[in-house]
C-alpha cells in the first residue's frame, strides 16, 4: 500500500449533499467559510457503540454495515474517505445500501479488541474494510491496496474497484407487498393496527421520523398499538407504487404515513389541513398528527399520546 506510514491529513472537501425533500423543504443554513472540516475518524468515539448504533440502522433499514478502520494521520485513509464522500456513485450506493463506520485505531493501540473480533488483519495496514450484516456478522474483509488506482503517479482509490466491492455485498431487494402482508398478518395475529410510513434513503425528514419512532420510550408507546410497517420507495420492489395506491395520487413529498386498521382499512392519513404532516416539527403538523392518534388509538392512553406530542416539541431556546 502507498504511503501508509505518511503523517499527514488531507483537508476533506464537504459531505456529499443529501436532498432534502418535503412538503415545506427548509433550506440548511450556509457553512461557515472558516470553519475547518470535522476529522475523518472521532477520536474520542467508542468503537462498539458505534458499531451498535449503526447495526440497529442497518437492521431497521435491511442493509450493511461498512467498517473502515484507520486514524487521521494515515493519509490513505484520509483518501479513502475522500473518494467514499465526493465521488457521487460511490457516495450514493453508501447512503442506500450502508451503514458507515469509521473506526479509529489510535497510534495502533485502540479498539484492538473489535480489531480481533471481527477478523480485521490491520497488520498490512490501514484503511481496512470489514462488511458486516445487519445481525453482526462478517461478510468480507478487505485490503485496501488493492482498490488502488493501478498508477502509481495518482494517489487515489479507483471508484469502480469501490463499488464492485460494495455491490457484491448489497442486501437482496425486498418486495413490498410481503413486507405489508407480514406486517398485517402480525397486526390480526396481535389484535394491532398499522403504522404504514413511506420514506427513501435520501430524505432527511424521513431519518428524523425513523430516528423518533425508535427512541425506547417512543417504541414503547407506539409499539403497544401499531405494528412498523416502513416501505422505501426506491429500495423495496414496488414501493412507490404502493405509495401511490395508498395516497391515491403521484404528488407530494414524502415521508407519507397512514394509521390502518389490521383489514388494510385506512383510518387517517399524514395528509392535514396544511397538506402533508411529514415528520411532525410545526405546531400545525404536531397537533394533525395527535389528532391521527386520537382517531386511531384503541391501547394507547390520553397520557401517552400527551407524552408523544409532547416529544416532537423542541425545546426553547435557552432552556
Amino acid at each position: 500500500m502507498k504511503s501508509i506510514a505518511a503523517a499527514f491529513v488531507l483537508v476533506l472537501a464537504a459531505p456529499f449533499a443529501l436532498a432534502l425533500v418535503r412538503e415545506d423543504p427548509k433550506p440548511a443554513a450556509p457553512a461557515s467559510k472558516t470553519a475547518k472540516p470535522a476529522p475523518t475518524y472521532d477520536a474520542n468515539a467508542v468503537g462498539a457503540d458505534q458499531i451498535a448504533t449503526a447495526l440497529k440502522r442497518a437492521k431497521r433499514d435491511d442493509k450493511r454495515v461498512l467498517v473502515q478502520w484507520g486514524a487521521n494521520w494515515c493519509g490513505w485513509c484520509n483518501l479513502l474517505a475522500d473518494t467514499m464522500t465526493k465521488n457521487e456513485v460511490v457516495a450514493r450506493e453508501l447512503m442506500y445500501e450502508y451503514e458507515v463506520v469509521k473506526i479509529d485505531i489510535g497510534k495502533w493501540d485502540k479498539h484492538l479488541d473489535l480489531v480481533e473480533k471481527y477478523g480485521a488483519s490491520i497488520k498490512a495496514g490501514v484503511p481496512y474494510l470489514t462488511i458486516l450484516d445487519a445481525d453482526g456478522k462478517v461478510l468480507a474483509n478487505h485490503e485496501t491496496g488493492p482498490l488502488e488506482d493501478p498508477d502509481p503517479k495518482v494517489q487515489r482509490h479507483d471508484p469502480a474497484k469501490i463499488m464492485t466491492l460494495l455491490k457484491k455485498h448489497e442486501t437482496p431487494r425486498l418486495e413490498a407487498a410481503k413486507l405489508r402482508e407480514a406486517a398485517f398478518t402480525r397486526a390480526k395475529a396481535e389484535g394491532k393496527r398499522v403504522f404504514l410510513h413511506f420514506g427513501a434513503p435520501w430524505c432527511v425528514w424521513c431519518h428524523r421520523l425513523e430516528d423518533w419512532m425508535a427512541r425506547p420510550e417512543i417504541a414503547a408507546s407506539l409499539g403497544k398499538e401499531f405494528v412498523d410497517l416502513k416501505i422505501d420507495t426506491e429500495r423495496h420492489v414496488g414501493g412507490q407504487e404502493m405509495l401511490t395506491a395508498t395516497r391515491g395520487t403521484e404528488k407530494g413529498g414524502i415521508p407519507w404515513f397512514a394509521f390502518l386498521d389490521a383489514d388494510g382499512n385506512v383510518l387517517v392519513t399524514s395528509d392535514g389541513p396544511a397538506g402533508n404532516t411529514g415528520f411532525p416539527a410545526k405546531p400545525e403538523e404536531i397537533a394533525h398528527f395527535r389528532t391521527m392518534l386520537e382517531k386511531a388509538a384503541t391501547r394507547i392512553t390520553k397520557d401517552e399520546i400527551d407524552a408523544l406530542t409532547a416529544s416532537l416539541v423542541p425545546p426553547k431556546k435557552g432552556g
